[in-house]
């Protein structure tokens, strides 16, 4: 699990990264080709860069995917649990794994379904406008990332089930920080 869940988060924050550095040379390039700098402006012009509004979209599209698997994973995801909070302990749990199962399921179907689209369109040779990527390679990001967010709902039930709690994140933790504070004072955090 360990090897998935840093993959998980490698993709996610490549395509993150990626995406920003392409929108960031993009827009520079573009205000940098209205300048008039001799030899510069030319070669500016030069440059083809259509192809980034594409090539971020694309990328948007698989880091959403996946990081609304990731979201289950860590309890990220937003939730309106007041009434479920306020049921008894036998209603809540019933009602938990009720809601696990149902986004196990959708994300199921929408996981098969997905795989069925882009079987058939791997099959029509079909492009994109500007990158000229197969379609079924930018589409495969859909039964990807819902199967992969499929898993994470039933790990999180098998947990649920297993100890009665669901992954809670912590808004206030920072990924490292604690380890930094902790050898600042001492050991002691």
């Amino acid at each position: 699990m360990k090897i998935l869940d840093h993959l998980e988060e490698w993709i996610i924050a490549s395509l993150m990264g990626a995406a920003t550095l392409v929108t960031f040379l993009a827009v520079v390039h573009r205000y940098l080709s209205g300048l008039p700098i001799p030899g510069v402006q030319d070669a500016l012009i030069r440059i083809n860069s259509s192809w980034a509004q594409e090539l971020c979209i694309y990328m948007f599209v698989w880091m959403a995917k996946f990081g609304a698997a990731y979201g289950v994973r860590t309890g990220i995801h937003v939730g309106v649990d007041v009434l479920i909070n306020r049921l008894s302990e036998r209603w809540r749990a019933k009602c938990v794994m009720f809601g696990l199962l149902a986004g196990a399921a959708f994300t199921g179907i929408i996981g098969t379904l997905g795989a069925r689209f882009v079987l058939a369109m791997s099959h029509t040779g079909q492009t994109s406008s500007d990158l000229e990527l197969p379609m079924w390679i930018v589409y495969l990001a859909v039964p990807l990332g819902s199967y992969l967010m499929c898993f994470r709902f039933l790990q999180v039930l098998v947990q649920f089930v297993k100890t009665g709690h669901l992954p809670k994140h912590d808004h206030a933790h920072v990924e490292g920080l604690d380890d930094e504070i902790a050898a600042a004072n001492g050991g002691a955090a």
